[in-house]
């Protein structure tokens, strides 16, 4: 997903362009993260997921999923299961799990990038291809 920001020059908004928002824009921490904060992004990261990705999944804001990754307190106890069923793990692993062991850094596979590209495709046509692939692999696990 794409986000457009908005970069004014000195001289006004005669002079505004607009360039893609990267993951390589975001601010270098200042300080360590707390062991809280520091192990939900790590479980964040873990499932592959953006601050943005993990807020609209759970039905929060940035800022909160952002608070909390700084914070040494908890997220809310109403947003605990919903994070839970997001990142895929237990309460119990939010709130005192040992830290995921993050992807290292590597080649994007083919899959990978045919699935980016798909996920740039409306969303009809995604779920059009996820049921086609999700019927291939179905076949090719019981063998036919």
């Amino acid at each position: 997903m794409l986000v457009f920001v908005q970069a004014t020059s000195l001289s006004g908004p005669r002079f505004a362009r607009t360039r893609p928002y990267t993951r390589d824009m975001a601010r270098a921490l200042k300080r360590q993260r707390p062991k809280q904060g520091a192990r939900l992004a790590a479980l964040r990261r873990a499932a592959g997921l953006t601050q943005v990705e993990l807020a609209q999944l759970v039905g929060e804001s940035q800022q909160n999923i952002a608070f909390w990754e700084q914070s040494e307190k908890p997220p809310r106890s109403d947003v605990l299961p919903k994070l839970a069923k997001v990142l895929g793990i237990k309460i119990e692993q939010i709130l005192e799990g040992e830290l995921p062991q993050t992807r290292r850094a590597g080649p994007v596979g083919k899959v990978q990038k045919i699935f980016e590209e798909v996920s740039t495709l409306p969303r009809k046509q995604q779920e059009r291809i996820v049921e086609t692939v999700s019927a291939l692999v179905a076949q090719y696990k019981r063998g036919t």
